[in-house]
């Protein structure tokens, strides 16, 4: 999987911005506009490591070195550990309700924790060079719970069915990719990819040719892993069609600041009306609005004065 290269048309926009000239105002040099647009990366280019794909990048990396360590000081804890924290539906139902959240820092492979993290880099910066970093977070939290959901979903199914089902651990970010992959799929199927650096095809074919290698394997043994993807894809695709554009987090913020907002008028109107209660008791008619502003007495020729 390799970097975005720009459509055509964003292509001669970078052109004409290039061309385009600005003047300074402390000079009279005329010094070419260079900006460009964030997506124009070049073929074979990571995005920019920053924000939250750092913060989750760091996150893994942290994850997995930890237990890595841990498991050359300590094996038996461990395992433990890492049975403790990744997703098992069966515990999960008992209770484990962290696991929905903790499996996806747990890599148990070096080569999966390389091609996990790099898809994550890739995935992530490119939808936070577009996108605001909360958005791109509850993306990427939704599609991983959304894993945790689809699995626990199948495993319940198959037990009320009495169809037996391999239960596997589940471990690793690979719900949260899978999200991230069908929303640019979905955002911008147009833009174009280098499959393994070689191979230049759309987003949106290469979103439908994960999800079908997915669906294949629901008629193999990893019914549950790959059930599980397909739920991460899905609950990226409700994120998307849902969510506000700058974010859940953005939008919760506003409800609550509103909200605040809202008592404190309260509180304004009814000190207002406790104040002309007390006007009265003095002989004097204040009257306020339905704000708790002070309205003018027409009666009242002081304020000329």
């Amino acid at each position: 999987m390799g970097a975005p290269t720009p459509p055509r048309h964003l292509g001669r926009r970078c052109a004409q911005s290039v061309h385009t000239a600005r003047m300074t105002p402390s000079s009279s040099t005329v010094y070419p506009d260079t900006t460009m647009p964030r997506s124009g990366a070049s073929p074979f280019s990571f995005p920019a490591f920053s924000g939250v794909t750092r913060r989750l990048v760091f996150l893994n990396l942290f994850a997995y070195f930890a237990l890595l360590l841990a498991g050359l000081t300590f094996p038996t804890a461990a395992g433990q550990l890492a049975g403790y924290l990744g997703f098992i539906p069966q515990v999960f139902l008992h209770g484990a309700f962290w696991q929905p959240i903790t499996y996806s820092f747990l890599h148990p492979s070096l080569l999966g924790t390389v091609f996990e993290l790099l898809s994550l880099w890739f995935l992530c910066g490119f939808l936070e060079s577009l996108h605001s970093g909360s958005w791109v977070t509850g993306l990427y939290s939704v599609s991983v719970v959304g894993t945790a959901i689809a699995a626990t979903a199948i495993y319940a199914a198959s037990g009320t069915l009495g169809y037996s089902l391999n239960q596997v651990a589940l471990y690793g970010c690979f719900g949260g990719i899978f999200g991230m992959l069908v929303a640019i799929g979905i955002l911008y199927g147009d833009m174009e990819f280098l499959l393994f650096f070689t191979i230049g095809i759309k987003a949106r074919y290469m979103a439908a040719i994960y999800a079908l290698i997915s669906i294949a394997m629901l008629f193999g043994e990893q019914r549950m892993y790959a059930f599980a993807q397909l739920g991460g894809a899905l609950a990226g695709l409700f994120y998307i069609r849902l969510a506000p554009r700058r974010g859940f987090h953005f939008a919760f913020s506003e409800q609550w600041y509103g909200l605040r907002n809202r008592y404190y008028r309260w509180k304004r109107r009814r000190a207002a009306r406790k104040f002309e209660v007390y006007m009265r008791s003095q002989g004097r008619t204040v009257r306020f609005d339905g704000n708790g502003n002070k309205m003018d007495d027409p009666d009242d020729k002081s304020r000329w004065n």
